[in-house]
């Protein structure tokens, strides 16, 4: 077993073995992939400040997200195909993820569905819903995920159409993918994930196929796919769905402060800034940019979470200090999920955490709850540089 220190280690991992098409799914962006990278590199421009000759005892990680006991403020982002990252992918998160005791997000285009997660957790989890035209499935979904007991749910409102992704044109990713001479050849040398492959049912939309109208098989997926996402949202169909869902609402895809009023206005709960990790937009701002305007506009009005970059506990920290409440990863337990199973996204969560437990008492904080700007040096420019 290698030494493990950083989340860039079970990325190295990772990227051997899991086949190429997933690799590059996950750890891609639209377009040149500007917005992708600036998620990440915009942190480094942020610096902590350090204090010391300060009572370090006592430290504590542990807060809330709408309400709910976290032992730290992060939550598992949706990802889509996890299941393909490993398999039952999906199980594996979401189990990781209740034993550590933070917020475990299935999305909708996962492979595991609902009721697999169900089935194999004890903990209620959350549902990220995408804006589809199909008004049967939304209410069937909903009526799913009330079934599943899941405690929140978490619409995605950046992906109206869909961002170009180079990688996975090249590689035929889509729903579902299209296997290639190339990337069966690949998958192929992928002896641990083809084995654990082999050895599981679910390999398809499970949330899906089945579940919408028309969609009994894979190849009936593509089609339905094809034609779902509704290009005509707004925020009246959004409105639409707060009556659907009854429970806490978080919106995801916020990342200028007119739309964080908008979603003040339509009733949730909460508001995630993100970019879609940079796979929609490609020149957007990074979403620990687009931060402080977001809490200028409605911070102490409505609970906001950060997400897209984070891949330490650091970065946690300075989304904290900003005046996020909570903070989700993706690709950083992505990576951990393709390297180990669930003991990779375990590990991916010990990192994080502990980085952001010594980070935060040498800036001379012992509760994460308490953390402010104080610790901060941010760049004058940093988010109001624009004309």
């Amino acid at each position: 077993m290698p030494v493990i220190t950083c989340v860039e280690d079970l990325k190295r991992i990772y990227k051997r073995r899991t086949p190429r098409m997933f690799y590059d799914y996950a750890e891609s962006g639209s377009w040149t992939e500007q917005t992708f990278r600036e998620n990440t590199t915009d942190f480094q421009e942020i610096h902590l400040r350090q204090r010391v000759a300060i009572d370090m005892a006592g430290r504590t990680t542990k807060s809330q997200m709408i309400g709910q006991d976290v032992s730290m403020p992060v939550a598992l982002a949706p990802v889509g195909l996890t299941g393909m990252q490993s398999a039952d992918g999906e199980i594996k998160a979401a189990r990781a993820a209740e034993k550590f005791g933070v917020p475990y997000t299935l999305s909708t285009m996962s492979i595991c569905s609902i009721e697999d997660v169900a089935e194999n957790t004890s903990k209620p989890f959350w549902l990220q819903v995408y804006t589809l035209k199909d008004d049967d499935f939304m209410k069937r979904l909903f009526d799913r995920a009330k079934a599943a007991k899941c405690s929140a749910a978490v619409i995605t409102v950046d992906l109206q159409m869909l961002g170009q992704r180079h990688k996975d044109l090249k590689n035929g990713l889509s729903a579902p993918p299209k296997l290639t001479f190339k990337s069966v050849t690949n998958m192929m040398t992928k002896v641990q994930w083809g084995l654990g492959m082999l050895g599981t049912k679910r390999r398809f939309f499970g949330n899906i196929v089945g579940h919408a109208k028309g969609v009994a098989d894979a190849s009936s997926l593509s089609t339905w796919t094809a034609e779902a996402f509704d290009v005509s949202l707004d925020w009246d169909r959004i409105r639409e769905f707060r009556k659907m869902w009854d429970g806490p609402l978080i919106i995801k895809g916020i990342i200028d402060p007119r739309d964080a009023l908008e979603a003040l206005n339509v009733g949730a709960d909460a508001i995630i800034v993100s970019n879609h990790g940079g796979r929609q937009l490609d020149g957007a701002l990074s979403s620990i940019r687009a931060l402080p305007a977001i809490m200028d506009a409605v911070g102490d009005k409505i609970e906001v979470h950060l997400d897209s970059g984070i891949r330490s506990g650091q970065d946690v920290l300075k989304a904290l200090a900003l005046g996020a409440k909570g903070t989700y990863i993706g690709r950083a337990y992505v990576y951990g999920l393709g390297s180990m199973g669930e003991a990779g996204v375990t590990k991916a969560l010990e990192l994080i955490q502990k980085e952001l437990e010594v980070s935060m008492a040498l800036c001379g904080r012992t509760d994460v709850t308490k953390v402010d700007r104080d610790i901060l040096m941010i760049p004058r420019d940093f988010s109001d540089r624009w004309q």
